[in-house]
């Protein structure tokens, strides 16, 4: 698993999404095909296979393979969703919402409900403080939507 996120120029990070199994970054592809450099920082949770693809197969399999042009546009029309969802929730959802979607939005890609994080880690991801995080972590624990330990956050 391998999560993106967008980093400003103070080095501050924001959760954008997971990649999968047989998943491919659709910003390392436009990346890639305008010879521009990577907007996007992705960080290894865990082993990962990748396969890299010399850039002069992109647009070769593109007019000969109707099954990669395919999985092109779909990767592209996942992650712009996607992207769409994550603008909407900074833009009209409060952060307790955001903290509550990013939870889940893990526990999908984890195929878990379990988390070994901190507060800061979360915080550094929603580009917010780790108090702000702590106390929403607390009152989600309180409505029994979460249960806390050390370093670990398991979803309820």
């Amino acid at each position: 698993m391998i999560k993106v996120l967008r980093q400003d120029a103070e080095g501050n990070d924001l959760f954008l999404y997971y990649l999968n199994p047989g998943e491919t970054c659709a910003m390392s592809l436009t990346c890639c095909m305008g010879y521009n450099k990577s907007q996007i920082k992705a960080v290894v949770e865990e082993d990962v296979e990748l396969i890299r693809l010399p850039l002069e197969f992109m647009d070769k399999w593109m007019s000969i393979y109707p099954t990669w042009k395919r999985f092109i546009a779909q990767s592209y029309s996942t992650r712009f969703q996607e992207l769409l969802l994550t603008i909407d929730s900074i833009a009209f959802a409060k952060l307790d919402e955001r903290l509550l979607n990013y939870l889940r939005t893990k526990s999908a890609a984890t195929k878990s409900t379990t988390f070994n994080l901190t507060h800061q880690e979360i915080a550094d991801e929603l580009n917010s403080k780790r108090e702000v995080i702590s106390r929403l972590l607390k009152q989600m624990e309180k409505l029994g939507q979460v249960k806390l330990g050390r370093n670990r956050i398991e979803l309820i």
